[in-house]
């Protein structure tokens, strides 16, 4: 059966998101200011041969460790499955040809018809929360394993309901002092176990196994 992964980077604080993260307001102070916050989060993937090659933004590319963390986790993934605010950012920010090239199922509750994208993604949009997304992914996803690509509130969800298998995070040297925290409204009954830990120049990327009931 497919596993049910999320991979993420976080500040060192904890957040997933800095604070003031809205393109309703591009163009504004507040705007330069997440940007900003974002792309040091991010830092560590933009220069890797295999996000370059991916979203088609130019030749070369940094090999290493991290470039094999992002390549392996890509061809993972058979679906991927987000929430309707993170879908509404990049519908904005995604080029034409849109980086996942599998099934994504977007939880929303707008009725909408699947939007077909070149380069093999579709985006389905489910009304009926996230466990019928996730049946659905499941039968989408053949061999590879499901993503849950975000935003935070979706992934808490997914860990509340201890459906999550197992998850990444790369920890980037960076506090944002406020934002959206991963973690929060969890509890204390979602249990995970360290299966790894690997430093790179520019990030710690850590592997956890989620508890099942």
């Amino acid at each position: 059966m497919s596993k049910v992964f999320f991979s993420v980077s976080v500040s060192l604080d904890g957040y997933l998101v800095p604070p003031g993260m809205d393109l309703e307001h591009a163009g504004e102070p507040t705007y330069e200011d997440w940007g900003a916050q974002w792309g040091k989060l991010h830092s560590w993937i933009l220069p890797t041969r295999f996000f370059r090659e991916n979203l088609k933004i130019g030749e070369g590319g940094e090999t290493g460790i991290d470039d094999q963390i992002v390549e392996s986790t890509f061809r993972r993934i058979g679906v991927s499955i987000m929430g309707k605010r993170m879908f509404d950012l990049g519908e904005r920010m995604w080029p034409e040809e849109a980086p996942f090239h599998t099934p994504v199922f977007v939880l929303t509750s707008q009725v909408r018809e699947p939007w077909v994208r070149p380069g093999g993604t579709t985006f389905y949009f489910v009304n009926d929360g996230i466990e019928s997304a996730l049946r659905r992914a499941r039968a989408a996803a053949g061999d590879r394993d499901i993503r849950i690509a975000g935003g935070a509130d979706v992934i808490q969800q997914y860990l509340r309901a201890r459906l999550v298998d197992e998850f990444s995070l790369a920890i980037a040297p960076v506090m944002f002092g406020g934002g959206t925290r991963l973690f929060a409204n969890i509890g204390r009954d979602v249990g995970v176990d360290l299966v790894e830990t690997i430093a790179s120049p520019r990030v710690t990327h850590v592997r956890y196994t989620a508890h099942k009931p």
